[in-house]
């Protein structure tokens, strides 16, 4: 069994690891760390590489909160920025279009459980290339007695120790091939053929 975070619109690496997996296992007991992929995603943009963050409401009991009772806070208006970012790096890629209705309804609201709602995209992400999300929850923390413990990844903001293979992005002419941001940017450039980049994506080299 390999072990994850859901994090919020999972990176290329990340859902590669997880459509490779045999078994996928979502932690659900483990403390909530401050900046890090459970409430972040990078896209690629005008400016670059552009991080969308959850804005999280802030625990006052002076004890950790455990990820999976964690609420966004609402007074930002995040969800409809996140969106009109989204919209604004992507207009143009080949397959926007075809997925921005399945995609759209994540964004409408300011006022979420992050942990159900990361669940709920990695599952429409699954859903839009074709694959079931298949997963079980932990139900205490504790190592992985077989399989890749992925976990402290999610600690990581960005993760390029892989050999990306480029595919053509949006803003490429600016910036230069961008790796393993949002998976949002594989399957508005790739389509149909995001499953087999990502099965090929050599994890072996991790």
């Amino acid at each position: 069994m390999d072990v994850f975070i859901a994090t919020y619109f999972p990176d290329i690496l990340q859902m590669s690891a997880m459509i490779q997996s045999e078994h996928i296992v979502i932690e659900y007991c483990d403390n909530y760390q401050k900046q890090s992929l459970r409430n972040r995603t990078y896209i690629t943009h005008a400016q670059g590489l552009l991080p969308l963050i959850v804005p999280i409401k802030h625990n006052d009991s002076g004890h950790r909160q455990k990820t999976n009772e964690v609420q966004s806070e609402h007074a930002f208006g995040w969800a409809a920025n996140h969106w009109k970012s989204i919209q604004t790096a992507y207009r143009t890629a080949p397959f926007f279009e075809y997925y921005e209705d399945d995609l759209a309804e994540f964004f409408t609201s300011d006022s979420i459980n992050l942990q159900q709602h990361n669940l709920k995209i990695i599952d429409r992400l699954m859903s839009l290339i074709g694959l079931d999300f298949n997963y079980t929850l932990t139900e205490q923390y504790k190592n992985p007695i077989n399989g890749v413990d992925w976990r402290g990844y999610s600690d990581k903001k960005h993760n390029k120790s892989i050999n990306f293979p480029r595919y053509t992005q949006v803003f490429e002419d600016k910036h230069g091939f961008i790796p393993n941001c949002s998976f949002l940017d594989a399957l508005f450039n790739l389509g149909p053929q995001t499953v087999p980049y990502l099965k090929n994506l050599p994890l072996a080299e991790i």
